[in-house]
């Protein structure tokens, strides 16, 4: 009597990095010849359990070195409590768990929440990644989403037409730590958005479709500008999660042969990093090295039944978090000749998760600097106002307090009409380079135009700054000038943008300009009022100056 598992097949859909535009998993997709399988798996958690094996053994039986994608129901994990049976195919595979990536899909209605969770802790506990799958279109309430804090979040494709809630997703994906990817790409307009809003992988007919074979290549158009999109983090660099590639792995014990064997059979592989026991590099085997050695006179005789670690060297690591300039500073530190070697990323117990490419490293922090210096003002290379209300918005969205200011020159256009534009220009400049050398810690300074400029800092870094500038004593042309500092300090949920900051900014810095001489005042959103840090209230003759003069400042 046939099974239903006689007439099952599998195909596999690549997963592609939009970074490095190489495919950096393969999903599993169960594809039955008759009958409605998925179906019943969805009502039968041990069908759906069995599928998962089944997946498994097929990637298996395809030879694929590839990080591998499983799909599993939010609800078999709830009511199975884990999937035994699929640990231990895997571990008979002679693949690692980490190397395992669970796509948890819906429905999640009715779906015990605490079973679930449970259930999620004793994969990681394994080893497996998790995945958030059908995010935007399903029935996963965020609050849930946040508590299974996945290490992917898979969009439905209906949120393409939605830039903004992808982006949002982004902001929430970077404080889960996870990474996004934007599923069912069908056209290069579907890419070019998912590319500018934040996704930093994905999965459709445009790259490949779904397939008997793995595939070795993929289509990925070219980045529109050559840059990418997203929040991107200033300062620190881009993540190394963006750049993640899979890593060809052996035992620590494998012999110069067996990695001669892989390396010939998968020229795609620049290297192969040797892991003990636990998925921890133990030596790292860089291609050219190995096969110079391996090709010279006598050296397959002398080294193929050896220990591959002999012909490698130890392996250079960072961990998941850091960034790539971080990256840079491991390659810098070591041998010159081991400057194109992968660097192995980690979790926090040290096991492999993949590698990264020092050319797909150095692409993109050269793309990242064409973008933020065509984002700088060109009098002070100070950044504009994008970066600066980006970084608002994201400091908004981890809860912190912050301090945004507003700092002008008081009555500027008499400086210029007085001194003129070149003595202008020069004290703009001044302002902005004592801006910037008085800035210290999470300190960020704008140039946002004219001689108005935007500072963020916590609100404890703030007040050196403003004291130093307040106090030096500017001039144009030998005539003193005097600056002006509005501040609205924002507690977490007080004000839900950049845009709801800035509203606040603008009564201050009127009341700061209404001021004599340096001013500084500060209020909070929906407080009313202000404090008067600094300045005095203009005499009679002054107001009337300022009111006879409008334009000024």
């Amino acid at each position: 009597m046939h099974s239903w598992s006689d007439t099952l097949r599998f195909a596999f859909q690549p997963v592609v990095n939009l970074a490095t535009g190489g495919i950096a998993a393969l999903e599993i997709l169960a594809r039955p010849e008759t009958g409605d399988v998925l179906a019943e798996a969805r009502r039968d958690p041990e069908t759906d359990g069995r599928l998962a094996v089944l997946a498994v053994r097929a990637a298996v039986r395809k030879e694929t070195l590839l990080p591998l994608h499983v799909n599993v129901f939010a609800g078999t994990l709830a009511d199975l409590g884990g999937l035994g049976p699929l640990h231990d195919a895997v571990r008979a595979a002679g693949r690692l768990p980490w190397e395992v990536t669970i796509d948890i899909c819906p429905p999640w209605t009715h779906v015990p929440r605490q079973a679930l969770l449970d259930a999620v802790a004793g994969l990681r506990a394994q080893g497996f990644r998790i995945s958030a799958d059908g995010v935007g279109d399903g029935d996963l309430p965020l609050r849930l989403l946040t508590d299974i804090a996945p290490d992917l979040v898979k969009l439905d494709a209906s949120l393409l037409s939605r830039p903004a809630a992808v982006r949002a997703m982004r902001t929430l994906a970077d404080q889960l730590g996870a990474l996004l990817l934007a599923e069912g790409v069908e056209t290069e307009t579907q890419c070019a958005a998912a590319v500018s809003a934040g996704a930093q992988l994905a999965q459709g007919e445009l790259f490949a479709p779904p397939a008997r074979l793995p595939v070795a290549d993929v289509y990925v158009p070219p980045r529109p500008g050559g840059g990418g999109g997203g929040p991107a983090a200033p300062g620190p660099g881009p993540s190394v999660r963006q750049f993640l590639r899979p890593a060809a792995l052996l035992p620590a014990t494998a012999s110069a042969g067996q990695v001669r064997a892989l390396l010939t059979g998968s020229p795609e592989v620049s290297g192969v990093l040797l892991v003990d026991r636990a998925g921890v590099p133990v030596r790292s085997v860089h291609r050219s090295r190995f096969l110079l050695s391996m090709s010279g006179r006598y050296g397959h005789a002398l080294y193929a039944d050896r220990p591959a670690a002999k012909l490698g060297d130890p392996p250079r690591t960072v961990g998941i978090g850091a960034t790539a300039w971080e990256v840079l500073d491991v390659v810098a530190v070591g041998e010159r000749d081991r400057a194109s070697d992968d660097v192995a990323v980690v979790d926090e117990h040290g096991r492999c998760l993949g590698v990264v490419r020092l050319a797909d490293l150095l692409r993109a922090l050269a793309e990242s600097r064409v973008e933020e210096a065509a984002g700088l003002n060109p009098l002070t290379r100070l950044p504009g106002s994008d970066a600066i209300t980006g970084e608002v918005d994201r400091w908004i969205a981890q809860g912190r307090t912050f301090a945004l200011s507003w700092l002008d020159v008081d009555h500027f256009k008499q400086v210029n009409d007085g001194a003129g534009f070149a003595a202008g220009d020069e004290l703009i400049r001044s302002v902005g380079r004592a801006l910037e050398g008085a800035a210290a810690g999470n300190t960020y300074v704008g140039h946002i135009g004219g001689d108005d400029f935007l500072i963020l800092a916590e609100p404890e870094g703030l007040d050196p700054l403003a004291v130093y500038v307040l106090d030096a004593p500017w001039q144009a042309g030998g005539r003193p000038v005097t600056v002006s500092l509005a501040t609205v300090v924002c507690a977490p949920g007080s004000v839900t943008d950049h845009r709801q900051a800035a509203a606040c900014l603008a009564p201050l810095k009127k009341a700061a300009k209404s001021l004599g001489g340096a001013s500084w005042v500060l209020g909070r959103p929906g407080l009313p009022g202000y404090e008067v840090l600094r300045g005095t209230e203009p005499s009679p003759s002054q107001a009337d100056c300022a009111v006879a003069e409008p334009g000024l400042g």
